[in-house]
């Protein structure tokens, strides 16, 4: 359930019982010819699809991330690494302050890596409180689902091809395009690299058939909701 569908008294009331909750984080980039904001719609999406059955509350997503190396497109927002770990750090600071104390940051962007990095620092400094940093996207049985429909899948193709990440009246190429050579890639200034990317794909094909993006949907779902009901440190 949507945490902004709730008034502080009805989430007072539900603390008394349940003291977990899920922080979806995203990022607002280029996806090729997918939304810019796919990072975001995913993250936020398989964090409400995974908690409405067991009723744990969804924040709203936080939709800026570390992005840096996408500026040169325009619609890209990043954030400086000190900045996404301040933002972290308040809204952790205030969830505990809440009365949470199991929290699942569902991550759907690979740059936000520091700020998983800096959950076990807070954690040290907040004993009582568990933090599951979730990579949602590539988490162990999501990733072999990803492998078994198609290997070659990356940043902006088909593997984030789903129906609430595409652009109204963009028509995507039936091709598959050859992956980019990522570790050069990371050697480049923003500029150069938008050159190397050309629209933005990594590398794959760029749509598979919806039946295949479901049954994949369906798999991040429930690892997402298995992480949410447990087991937690006691």
């Amino acid at each position: 359930m949507r945490l902004i569908d709730m008034n502080w008294m009805q989430l007072e009331a539900h603390l008394k019982g349940d003291d977990r909750c899920i922080l979806p984080i995203g990022s607002i980039e280029q996806h090729a010819q997918l939304s810019l904001g796919v990072d975001a719609i995913l993250s936020e999406k398989v964090s409400l699809d995974a908690a409405q059955p067991i009723g744990v509350p969804v924040f709203p997503v936080l939709s800026y991330g570390i992005t840096p190396y996408f500026t040169a497109f325009p619609g890209t927002v990043t954030l400086r690494i000190s900045t996404a770990i301040a933002l972290a750090k308040d809204v952790f600071d205030s969830m505990k302050r809440m009365g949470f104390r199991r929290i699942v940051a569902v991550n759907g962007h690979g740059g936000n890596s520091p700020i998983g990095a800096y959950i076990q620092e807070w954690m040290a400094d907040n004993p009582g409180v568990a933090i599951k940093f979730h990579n949602w996207w590539n988490a162990p049985k999501t990733w072999a689902k990803v492998k078994a429909i198609d290997p070659v899948a990356s940043h902006a193709s088909w593997m984030e091809n789903f129906p609430w990440t595409r652009v109204a009246n963009v028509a995507y190429p039936d091709t598959s395009k050859p992956m980019v050579d990522i570790p050069h890639l990371k050697s480049m200034d923003p500029a150069r690299g938008r050159e190397l990317l050309g629209d933005g794909n990594f590398g794959g094909r760029y749509i598979r058939d919806d039946s295949e993006m479901l049954a994949l949907w369906d798999v991040a779902v429930a690892e997402t909701r298995e992480l949410v009901e447990g087991p937690w440190p006691k």
